[in-house]
């Protein structure tokens, strides 16, 4: 093949920046486009997101509010779902341009495009990216703190220790898993001879206090709430079961992780593909001993601390939680093969890039739209979350002649009420005060509401919902159509009628 075959990729190497802001673009148009078309329901995570919110609590009982708070802006700003799936791209190629501005000095303008390719192939930067959650909202904050805590060693300016502590702050308030991020990060400085010359200045020191201010308020709201969302976390990680567990659970992380890491390995392979020819002479680096040692501190330190946790703890881990580990190894994998990308090598990256990302794409398409009209299995996103609420809302309205203030029920059918809902009732989750201590029980009471529930005796109210409404008179089932394939869904549902009574009794 001759290099005139391929004019993007000429067009590529010679003007990397404007080839990257095209990926970018195409890559958020397709990942926005493909789930506002094929989920006709929103996934639970955006449901969750909603339901949460709304609400502008400093803490909640699972996880830190970031994202919770930014669905809500995005609701508020466009109120279509298509702004839900937009903010999560906006997540992802923030991060992927990170990437790219913190490997341009390593690699050079056109190794960090490669760079940013490589990572473009892990499944969670695409496929399981567009429900958006506190996974994606790790990734720009991850890269921010990578390309900061570099130029913080390196160049040693202010401005770049204030944006570490910034990101690494900002991390926890996306998801406590930050604290894989910031001890190596913390290790490093200790343990590596250059990088501790930097404990002589401030910048460590003001990075610690920007990190400590930025999180302040959500320390300060776990301390007084016990750690609630601590609980959350406990119940999802698997027990160890015996010693046993303390190898097996940290093989199981890494050979998941690996598999997922295949699409980038072979976005890099034609990095090391063919081998180097007797006598071909090295390809001058940008990238000194430290640079190398600080990016691949990046590349492997978070994946080694989970995996150092595990076979500490003997629990078990979350395939998810690969998110943000492997951000960086696209620029390590550059600077270690230190080959010259000529515009055939370039070639064969970025028609791999490109058959995989379409491969992907093409996967999504397969399984929300083509697999269901065959394999029937059920799908969150089909849910008819609009039906349930319209029927739900306009037979409490025939009832009552009012409109619906509250919902009883579980994160998914309230959820699904309070957001398709025109009246866009509150939900007390699971019927648990603990869970939704913003809602004011009389209250509740005063105005009234519905109990929902889709699983069990339809004609009884669940066990879990008769302290709080206990007295709600149960109407009859109805059945709704999903809103693609031919299943259905059983609503049980109960009016919990207005009690004005109690509107002189507060709390």
């Amino acid at each position: 093949m001759e290099p005139r075959r391929f004019p993007l990729i000429a067009w590529a190497a010679a003007a990397p920046g404007q080839a990257l802001a095209a990926i970018l673009a195409v890559h958020a148009l397709v990942w926005t486009v493909l789930p506002t078309l094929l989920y006709p329901n929103l996934p639970l995570d955006l449901i969750e997101a909603l339901l949460y919110g709304r609400e502008w609590q400093l803490g909640y009982d699972k996880l830190p509010p970031l994202p919770w708070w930014l669905v809500e802006i995005a609701y508020r700003i466009a109120g279509h779902d298509y702004a839900y799936y937009l903010l999560a791209q906006l997540a992802v190629v923030s991060a992927l341009a990170l990437i790219f501005v913190m490997a341009r000095p390593l690699t050079g303008p056109l190794g960090a495009l490669v760079a940013v390719l490589i990572v473009d192939g892990l499944h969670y930067l695409n496929y399981t990216s567009a429900k958006f959650n506190h996974d994606v909202i790790q990734l720009p904050f991850w890269a921010l703190a990578g390309y900061a805590f570099h130029r913080g060693l390196r160049v040693g300016r202010m401005r770049d220790w204030i944006l570490l502590g910034l990101a690494v702050g900002l991390s926890l308030w996306a998801k406590y898993f930050v604290v894989v991020l910031a001890a190596p990060l913390a290790l490093f400085v200790l343990v590596d001879a250059q990088a501790r010359q930097s404990l002589k200045t401030p910048g460590p020191y003001v990075a610690m206090a920007v990190a400590v201010l930025v999180m302040a308020p959500h320390l300060v709201w776990l301390v007084r709430n016990d750690f609630l969302p601590f609980g959350y976390a406990e119940h999802r990680a698997v027990l160890s079961r015996g010693w046993y567990d303390h190898l097996w659970h940290p093989l199981q992380f890494a050979v998941s992780q690996l598999f997922f890491l295949i699409p980038s390995l072979l976005i890099a392979a034609p990095l090391f593909i063919p081998r180097r020819k007797p006598g071909e002479p090295p390809v001058a680096s940008l990238a000194d001993a430290f640079d190398r040692r600080i990016v691949t501190w990046l590349a492997f330190g978070p994946l080694v601390t989970v995996l150092a946790m595990s076979a500490v703890s003997g629990r078990g881990t979350v395939a998810m939680w690969g998110y943000p580990l492997f951000l960086f190894s696209g620029v390590w994998l550059v600077l270690v093969a230190g080959r010259a990308l000529e515009q055939m090598r370039l070639a064969r990256i970025g028609i791999t890039w490109a058959i995989i990302f379409t491969a992907l794409a093409a996967a999504f398409v397969v399984n929300y739209d083509v697999l269901p009209r065959f394999d029937h299995r059920y799908r969150a996103v089909f849910f008819p979350g609009d039906a349930l609420a319209r029927e739900i809302t306009d037979r409490y309205r025939a009832v009552t002649g009012r409109k619906l203030a509250y919902v009883v029920g579980t994160m998914w059918d309230g959820g699904n009420v309070a957001h398709y809902s025109p009246d866009h009732p509150r939900v007390l989750i699971d019927g648990k005060p603990e869970r939704a201590p913003w809602i004011n029980l009389n209250d509740l009471r005063t105005r009234g509401g519905v109990v929902v529930w889709t699983t069990g005796d339809l004609k009884v109210i669940p066990i879990e919902y008769r302290n709080i409404a206990g007295e709600a008179s149960v109407q009859p089932s109805f059945l709704l159509k999903d809103r693609r394939g031919d299943s259905s869904v059983n609503v049980g549902w109960a009016i919990l009628l207005p009690q004005p009574a109690y509107a002189q009794i507060r709390p």
